[in-house]
């Protein structure tokens, strides 16, 4: 939903509420969690936090309170949002003077415990999304080497007319949103590093 000025916190509750109803806008529902399907751009992001089991239950909670949304011309809709399946949340993007209000629907909840702990989700596009496709996010401990990751999977294409015909911004946009999401969970877990390796 492309407009000329950010919308009120009533118009964000109606958008979210039509979506109730909405359908994913992919069939690849999930493939993040095992393989990115073809015919999809994917971008895979990981970065060092730090280590020890502080550093892990500070990353858990950055992830809890959608931390990594916490940049420059993004809003997530609402950061108290719960983190569980069917959960609808909406994402305003500001670029080249207009905005543009984006539904996703979380897909699956990963909580891990073990040699590696994992903890995150990934929400996959609705119909009102300029882009179509999931992504991941994820923080993860290896206690074998005592580290703490910070990980984003995602797999997308254009689909509406206007992220088609401007697909080299929306490329552009979508590396710049991992850089700053990367940043965003940096400064949450108190890491820092700028290695988007």
């Amino acid at each position: 939903m492309l407009r000329f000025s950010a919308p009120s916190k009533i118009e964000v509750q109606q958008f979210l509420s039509r979506q109730t109803s909405a359908a994913y806008s992919y069939p690849d529902v999930g493939a993040s969690a095992i393989s990115p399907p073809s015919g999809y751009n994917v971008d895979h992001n990981r970065v060092l936090l730090g280590s020890g089991e502080g550093t892990w239950r500070r990353a858990v909670l950055a992830v809890h309170q959608w931390k990594m949304f916490e940049m420059p011309r993004v809003t997530l809709f609402w950061p108290t949002t719960l983190i569980a399946v069917g959960t609808d949340v909406a994402i305003l993007v500001r670029v080249l003077g207009f905005y543009w209000l984006n539904a996703c629907r979380i897909t699956y909840v990963i909580d891990d415990d073990g040699p590696i702990c994992r903890f995150g989700f990934a929400y996959g596009t609705l119909a009102e999304h300029a882009e179509t496709g999931e992504e991941r996010f994820s923080v993860e401990w290896n206690r074998s080497n005592d580290q703490v990751s910070y990980d984003i999977l995602a797999f997308s294409r254009p689909h509406q007319a206007l992220a088609k015909l401007g697909y080299p911004i929306a490329r552009i946009l979508q590396r710049r949103f991992a850089i700053d999401s990367i940043r965003a969970m940096q400064k949450a877990v108190g890491c820092v590093r700028e290695n988007t390796s």
